[in-house]
């Protein structure tokens, strides 16, 4: 008689626990069922339905095209492969910036139609009213500081954030409020390491690095990035697992070959 294993869920309350006890957490995105069912398998502790679907999945130069609905979409694919990681779900560009009342709309609706775990987004004080609101309804809340990509044209380039101190002296008062109001981690974006280093041991909520150095309590990268599907880019932060875009270039021209010349499918490969 064969016995299933139980699958324990990661929870808020588990990524807690972990920065208590020193555990790194791992995060990584995701955007459709087969590749979070992958992620999923391997041990991802948050699988992040990231807008940078706008650029790695629709081709986009920025996050900002993206839409909710479209947001949706994502999440819910990557829902429907989840057994075990939270899922993170970003708000996108438009969806909760300006207004609160538009920000718990946004962020019950990626809740109630995508059936995810919580919702992230960028900003600090600027976004106080909406974070409020929104963990107001029971819906967990992840923060994002230093570089954010939606505001892109704000700041005109994707370079390093917060080397000058009044940026830095900023960014940590907006992680204090964040953590004061009730959000249960933060991405820390492109900043410097020693930054990092002090804005995560200040905090008791986790903080997630991506070009932050070694100093967070865990790191997040774009998938299709460490599994080398991009290949244009390329900043110092990035590890490549693999080269995937190359091997997978290679298969298809030998798929495309075999066609050509007959030799698929065989008589083995056929009815």
């Amino acid at each position: 008689m064969s016995v299933s294993k139980e699958v324990k869920r990661v929870t808020v309350h588990v990524l807690q626990a972990m920065k208590a006890r020193g555990e790194k957490i791992t995060m990584l995105t995701g955007y459709d069922y087969s590749m979070a069912h992958i992620l999923d398998e391997a041990g991802v502790e948050i699988i992040l339905v990231g807008d940078s679907a706008s650029n790695v999945m629709a081709g986009h130069e920025t996050t900002l095209p993206i839409t909710l609905d479209q947001m949706i979409y994502h999440a819910s694919s990557v829902v429907r492969g989840v057994h075990r990681a939270l899922v993170v779900v970003d708000l996108p560009f438009g969806s909760y910036q300006g207004s609160s009342r538009v920000a718990l709309e946004s962020a019950i609706r990626i809740m109630k139609e995508a059936g995810a775990h919580a919702v992230k987004l960028e900003g600090g004080e600027e976004v106080g009213d909406s974070v409020r609101r929104i963990l107001s309804a029971g819906i967990p809340v992840m923060g994002h500081l230093g570089l954010t990509p939606q505001s892109i044209y704000k700041f005109g380039t994707y370079q390093v954030r917060a080397k000058e101190e009044e940026e830095a002296n900023k960014l940590k008062r907006d992680a204090k409020l964040l953590e004061e109001l009730g959000c249960f981690a933060i991405v820390l974006e492109k900043i410097p390491a020693a930054l990092t280093k002090e804005v995560s041991e200040s905090l008791e909520i986790p903080t997630i690095g991506i070009g932050g150095g070694m100093y967070a309590d865990g790191q997040v990268l774009v998938t299709h990035d460490m599994l080398g599907i991009t290949r244009d880019f390329q900043p110092r932060f990035l590890r490549r697992y693999m080269e995937l875009f190359d091997a997978i270039k290679l298969a298809v021209e030998q798929y495309c070959t075999d066609v050509k010349s007959g030799d698929f499918p065989n008589e083995h490969e056929q009815y």
